[in-house]
């Protein structure tokens, strides 16, 4: 029998949480229950959870203070589950620190596919910290050596785009905002630039994707970034 994943939820509206506890326990999930930012700093501490499931909009603090609240001492994955649609929310979220955001309503499928991704990511940079080879679905990235190979043959990149491709594989799952992107890659002084993120990934599609048109891998989150994306365990 596999282990229970401990999970986070973190909601204050009774119906939603009645929702997440029904459909996660169903699904094999142990849950902590949190209806306020205080209660979930205290879980967090005190149970070590491997998931957290957070709404934004709690009655102590705001979900995307929260967020960067819990970065400051824990690399936990966070699914943010709002109600709040708008780009800027997402993003605002992500930039905080968030893996993934979800907006309500949603079905229980998609969320349990997040969650799936993410507890994968959490473990693969746990067990891969110091790794020096990261490999994707035939991509493998050298990182002692700096070489790309895709299905065995050298995939020759600038060093922006290599660049680029090492923090969207050091983050595999995680969607990373433009800003962010650009941050790390370009430097501060270039965020607000989305035109270098969007044609430099365009190039990077047409040297690692096998069908650039239908990427499988590098995707993008329309207005908000990208992630590269990792296939979740099929169940």
């Amino acid at each position: 029998m596999t282990e229970q994943r401990l999970v986070l939820v973190v909601e204050d509206e009774s119906q939603m949480l009645r929702f997440l506890r029904a459909s996660l326990s169903s699904h094999g999930f142990r849950l902590l229950e949190a209806t306020s930012a205080a209660e979930a700093i205290a879980e967090a501490t005190t149970h070590a959870p491997e998931l957290v499931l957070l709404d934004l909009g709690l009655p102590d603090l705001d979900g995307i203070e929260l967020t960067k609240k819990m970065r400051e001492w824990t690399r936990v994955p966070i699914i943010v589950i709002s109600a709040r649609g708008r780009e800027e929310d997402k993003i605002k979220a992500l930039d905080a620190g968030a893996d993934d955001y979800l907006t309500k309503p949603f079905g229980v499928g998609e969320l349990l596919a997040r969650m799936r991704v993410a507890l994968r990511h959490a473990d693969q940079a746990g067990l891969s910290a110091d790794a020096r080879v990261l490999e994707f679905d035939g991509l493998t990235l050298d990182l002692e050596h700096r070489r790309v190979t895709r299905d065995g043959s050298d995939v020759h990149l600038t060093p922006i785009e290599y660049k680029l491709l090492v923090l969207l594989a050091r983050n595999a799952g995680k969607v990373l905002t433009h800003g962010h992107i650009l941050k790390e890659v370009w430097g501060p002084a270039y965020v607000g630039q989305t035109h270098y993120v969007r044609v430099r990934m365009a190039e990077l599609r047409r040297k690692v994707e096998r069908d650039p048109a239908r990427p499988k891998l590098l995707m993008t989150e329309p207005g908000i970034g990208y992630r590269l994306r990792v296939q979740a365990p099929v169940h």
